[in-house]
C-alpha cells in the first residue's frame, strides 16, 4: 500500500493503533481568497511537523475549518463542517479558526466536539496549540479582541498545487466600517506586512515555478498606510522587479485607489495584468451612501474611463449586492442599468444578509427574500449579458494564456487565463502545465472560450 495514502475503513482503535496521533489531518477552507491563503499556511506549518493531509471527508485524527463569517450562510455552512468532522471521528481534535470563529467565539465553544477556537490571529502556533490539547482534550479558547491587533501576522507560503499562479496575502484588516460588513470586526484594523517580507516570499515562489501571483488582503488598498514608507504602488513596483514572475495580478481594489496618478504609474509596469476588480455593491448613489462607501458612482465611472483610456484591453469585474435595506424597485433599476452601462467582464451577485452588530441591520425597510431573489436572478442575467458581450470581442484574437492545469475531463485539454482574465481551454497532447502560449480564440461557451494553439 501507498504509504501517503490512509485506510479509512479501519475503526478508530484499529486506526490509531497502526497510524497513531497527531499525523493525520484534514482541513476545510469557507470563504474568500485570503481565507485560502491562510489555509495553505497552516497547511505548510503542518506538513513541516509530519502531519499528512488528507480530504475532508476522509478519516482523520485533526480537523481544522478554516470559517466564514460574511453572511449567515457562511455562518451555517461553518456548524455544518464542523459537525461533519466529529461525526467522521467522534475522537478527533476539532479546531475551528477563521472570521465566523473570531466573531462568535462563544458560540462556537458550544458546539458539541470543539477543541479549539482560535480566531484570525495566532493561526501561527496551531500546531502547538493542537499538540498541547492531545492528552486531556480540554476546550482551548484563545480568540481575542482583534480590534488591538497592530502586527501584521507572519504566514506564509511557499508551495501550491499548482505550479502557475500563487496568492499572496500582503495586508490585513480593514479601516473602513461600511455599514452592512461584519468584517473589521473580524479581522480588526489594518496591518501591512513588510516590504521586505513580500519580496522574499515573491522570491521563494519564484524560485518554485510560479509565473503569476495575485496580491490578496482584506483591504489592500490600505497597503502601506500602517508603515507610513510605502504604498501599494510601491510594493508592486519591488514585485516587479522579482525575476521569474512574469503576471502580477491585483485583488479587490476600490475606485478610490485607482487616481490617474497611481494609473500613470501602471504604464511602467507592464507585469501588472490589465484586469481590475473594483468594488462596486450597488451602481445608485443613495444606495451607496447608507451604505458608507467612500466613492460615488460618477467616481467609479470616471475611474473606469480612465482604466479604458489607458488600457483598451482592461477586464473591469466586481461585486454587486441586492436587496440592501430600502433598496427601492427604482434604486435597484438603476444599479441595474449602471452595470450594463459599465459592461464588466464578470460581476459576482450576492444578496445582502443581516450581521448582528452592523448599522445596517438595524436599518428600517428590509426587502422581502422574494424580491432580493427576483433581484439577484435579473443582475445576474444583466451580468452574463455583459460577460458574452466582454468575450465576443475578443473571438479570432491571439493573446497568450498562462495555462494552470489539465481540465478533468476524459479529453486531453488544459485550461488558463489570459492577462486581463478570460478563462481559455485548448486541446493539447503535450503537458502544457505552467507555460505561457500563444492562442487564438475560436469560439465562446459558458463562462470560458475554446482556443487553439497559434505554432
Amino acid at each position: 500500500m501507498d504509504k501517503n495514502k490512509v485506510d479509512v475503513s479501519l475503526n478508530n482503535e484499529e486506526f490509531l493503533k497502526r497510524y497513531g496521533r497527531k499525523k493525520i489531518i484534514s482541513i476545510f477552507t469557507l470563504g474568500c481568497k485570503v481565507n485560502q491563503y491562510e489555509t495553505e499556511a497552516m497547511t505548510e506549518l503542518f506538513e513541516r511537523e509530519g502531519y499528512k493531509i488528507v480530504n475532508f471527508d476522509q478519516f482523520a485524527d485533526v480537523y481544522v475549518i478554516n470559517t466564514c463569517t460574511v453572511t449567515n450562510l457562511g455562518d451555517r455552512k461553518s456548524r455544518q463542517m464542523i459537525r461533519r468532522a466529529k461525526k467522521l471521528n467522534k475522537l478527533a481534535i476539532v479546531a475551528v479558526t477563521g472570521c465566523y470563529a473570531q466573531t462568535a467565539s462563544e458560540e462556537v465553544s458550544q458546539i458539541e466536539g470543539v477543541n479549539l477556537i482560535i480566531g484570525t490571529k495566532d493561526r501561527s502556533k496551531i500546531v502547538e496549540l493542537i499538540d498541547s490539547i492531545q492528552e486531556d482534550r480540554k476546550q482551548i479558547n484563545v480568540v481575542q479582541d482583534i480590534m488591538h491587533a497592530k502586527e501584521f501576522e507572519d504566514l506564509r507560503v511557499t508551495a501550491y498545487k499548482e505550479k502557475t499562479r500563487a496568492f499572496l496575502k500582503i495586508q490585513e484588516g480593514c479601516n473602513q466600517f461600511c455599514s452592512y460588513c461584519i468584517i473589521p470586526y473580524a479581522r480588526g484594523p489594518i496591518r501591512s506586512r513588510n516590504p521586505e517580507d513580500v519580496v522574499a516570499e515573491i522570491k521563494q515562489l519564484a524560485d518554485n515555478g510560479f509565473k503569476e501571483v495575485v496580491l490578496t488582503g482584506i483591504h489592500i488598498a490600505s497597503y502601506g498606510k500602517d508603515l507610513g514608507h510605502t504604498s501599494l504602488i510601491d510594493i508592486i513596483g519591488k514585485i516587479h522587479q522579482v525575476e521569474g514572475i512574469e503576471r502580477i495580478r491585483l485583488g479587490s481594489i476600490e475606485p478610490t485607489t485607482l487616481t490617474p496618478a497611481f494609473i500613470e504609474k501602471t504604464q511602467d509596469l507592464p507585469k501588472l495584468c490589465p484586469h481590475y476588480h473594483i468594488s462596486l455593491q450597488s451602481g445608485c448613489a443613495e444606495t451607496l451612501q447608507r451604505m458608507n462607501r467612500r466613492y460615488t458612482t460618477a467616481q467609479y465611472r470616471q475611474v473606469v474611463k480612465n482604466l479604458r483610456e489607458k488600457y483598451t484591453d482592461a477586464a473591469i469585474t466586481t461585486d454587486v449586492m441586492v436587496g440592501f435595506p430600502g433598496e427601492t424597485e427604482e434604486e435597484f433599476q438603476a444599479s441595474l442599468q449602471f452595470v450594463e452601462e459599465i459592461g464588466f467582464s464578470q460581476v459576482h451577485v450576492f444578496k445582502y444578509s443581516p450581521r448582528k452588530g452592523t448599522p445596517a441591520a438595524a436599518y428600517p425597510n428590509h426587502v422581502s427574500p422574494q424580491d432580493k431573489e427576483t433581484r439577484s436572478k435579473r443582475m445576474t442575467e444583466a451580468a452574463a449579458q455583459c460577460e458574452r458581450e466582454f468575450y465576443q470581442k475578443y473571438i479570432g484574437k491571439e493573446m497568450e494564456v498562462l495555462f494552470e492545469q489539465r481540465v478533468k475531463d476524459e479529453k486531453q485539454r488544459y485550461e488558463g487565463l489570459t492577462a486581463n482574465y478570460i478563462r481559455v481551454i485548448v486541446p493539447s497532447d503535450d503537458d502544457i502545465q505552467g507555460k505561457i502560449l500563444r492562442v487564438k480564440l475560436k469560439e465562446m461557451k459558458d463562462g470560458f472560450v475554446l482556443g487553439e494553439r497559434v505554432k
